[in-house]
């Protein structure tokens, strides 16, 4: 019997023990989540373009081939070699942060310069509009839309990584990882699917409804431009703060601690200012000048990147194709 008795004893403490693990890593997925909300914004911002003028019928088709693009995307590829960096290379993450959130910046400034430079094209759009048509023209939209994912998904993903504890296992890591992964993807890509189904939920209510039903049906249709222009409004605002945001992040790790230091008094003499909400006020300054800073950043990446990397990276096509068609050459001679 008091054999009995310290089996149940050591089964309830491990039990205790794996309770604690499953809230604890509950908890660190959800601070990861979190922290990584501007690129999530972003995401679920950008994707319903890649749905537009397409039958309805094809919508939601369309969104869950993202989406399984999106899941492969973190779980197959970026979770591995998010684990590889965290036990071969974790000195390399704050970089690769900053990188991401210089591209963030770059995004996010770029959509602002094109408010006022209507004839200026970005490469990342031009897969929206291939000189495609039906099947084709779905199957390049999809490619092109978990390719912008990929590079979103990238930075969620080491973002999330960056948030767990160093001292964690590897399996720790990898089950927070993967978590996120899943509740990121769900969440993203099951708000795309209500968005671009919203309007014909409203024409349905509208027109096979009376009453309240039906004008609440009209009020969906009505309010869906706006909505749709107000998530694009917060996913490029969201995309410049959190970029900015990361960069000064970076800055501070690595030694440079002015511009974190700067905004940090700021921020802490703006809540002693205002003390009926000083958490509010202190995140309002500290996000707007995070922001200040990822604009002025991204505005400063535009002419490098449309005049140098853009031309590299064509230029390194272009050798590649060559280089796919001597072999060709030789077997016709």
């Amino acid at each position: 019997m008091s054999g009995l008795i310290a089996l149940l004893d050591d089964i309830a403490a491990i039990s205790k023990v794996a309770a604690a693990s499953i809230d604890d890593v509950a908890g660190q997925a959800a601070k990861a989540g979190a922290k990584a909300a501007g690129a999530v914004i972003d995401d679920a911002a950008v994707t319903p373009k890649y749905v537009h003028g397409f039958d309805a019928s094809r919508e939601l088709p369309i969104v869950w081939k993202i989406a399984r693009g999106s899941i492969f995307n973190k779980l197959v590829i970026l979770l591995p070699i998010a684990l590889l960096l965290s036990a071969l290379a974790p000195w390399a993450i704050p970089p690769l942060l900053m990188l991401g959130g210089a591209y963030l910046c770059f995004e996010g400034a770029h959509k602002v310069a094109h408010l006022f430079h209507k004839t200026d094209t970005h490469d990342s759009d031009k897969h929206t509009h291939p000189d495609t048509d039906g099947a084709a023209l779905e199957e390049a939209r999809v490619a092109g839309a978990i390719k912008t994912d990929f590079i979103l998904s990238a930075e969620i993903m080491t973002i999330a990584l960056s948030t767990i504890p160093a001292e964690d296992s590897l399996w720790m890591k990898a089950v927070i990882l993967a978590l996120v992964a899943v509740a990121i993807t769900v969440a993203v890509y099951g708000f795309v699917a209500l968005v671009v189904k919203a309007d014909d939920l409203g024409v349905h209510l509208a027109t096979r409804s009376n009453g309240a039903v039906a004008g609440f049906g009209r009020g969906i249709v009505k309010v869906m431009p706006g909505f749709m222009t107000a998530l694009t409004v917060v996913g490029t605002a969201a995309m410049i703060w959190v970029g900015g945001q990361i960069i000064v992040h970076g800055l501070h790790q690595l030694g440079w601690h002015a511009p974190y230091d700067l905004i940090h008094d700021w921020s802490v003499a703006a809540a002693a200012a205002v003390p009926a909400a000083p958490g509010v006020v202190a995140w309002i300054v500290t996000a707007f000048c995070d922001g200040v800073i990822g604009l002025i950043l991204g505005l400063a990446l535009i002419p490098v990147a449309t005049r140098v990397v853009s031309p590299l990276i064509e230029t390194g096509k272009g050798a590649i194709a060559q280089m796919r068609k001597k072999p060709n050459a030789n077997e016709n001679r």
